[in-house]
This record gives structure tokens, sequence and C-alpha cells, in this order.
């Protein structure tokens, strides 16, 4: 990692390298139904940033790993800092699909 990485922000296909790699980890859309009806990562659960106190309904076990996404990475970063105050102990910001090089579902 540069100086200067981290102004880039996350990197999102680093981030589902890591995801795949992660046994039984949970990839997690925060961005509004619509926008993920337009367009998700396959394999991916929807679950809106203003409802993400309902978290229990997609992750049960708090120690799940669980990597969430949006559309540029301010609402991944938002989730995710609530997911760890929540007691989710292994949450990692990927970023924005914006930068996602892979295909999208729709």
């Amino acid at each position: 990692m540069g100086l200067f990485d981290f102004l880039r922000g996350a990197d999102i296909n680093y981030g589902l390298q890591e995801y795949q790699a992660e046994p039984n980890a949970v990839l997690l859309d925060v961005r509004t139904q619509q926008e993920y009806i337009g367009g998700h990562i396959p394999g991916s659960q929807n679950l809106p940033l203003q409802r993400i106190e309902a978290i229990e309904t997609v992750v049960e076990d708090r120690n799940r790993p669980i990597y969430v996404y949006c559309h540029s990475g301010g609402r991944s970063q938002q989730a995710a800092r609530m997911l760890g105050q929540m007691g989710y102990s292994r949450v990692k910001n990927i970023g924005g699909i914006m930068s996602y090089n892979g295909k999208v579902e729709r």
C-alpha cells in the first residue's frame, strides 16, 4: 500500500476477492431496493442503509464476515460503522459498485 492509497478509498474488486476467499461470508449491498434491482453484484443481498437495524434478518451471527458495498462507498462506510456499533465484529467496507469491473445481475 502506497502513502496516498488511503485517499482512494476501498477497492471493491480487491474486496470481492477477499469475500470470495472467506467461507460463509455475506456480501451486503446497502443501496436502495431500486438501485439493487437496476444492477447488483451476483450473490449479494440487499439491505438498504435506512433499514440496517434489520441486519439480523440477513445475518444472525455477529462473528460472521460481512463485506459491505454501495454506489460510491459513502453509505457502505456508514453501514460498516453502524454494524460495528451493533456488535458485528467482522465487517469490511469494500467501497462502491461504480468501480466494479465484473458483471452485474439484474
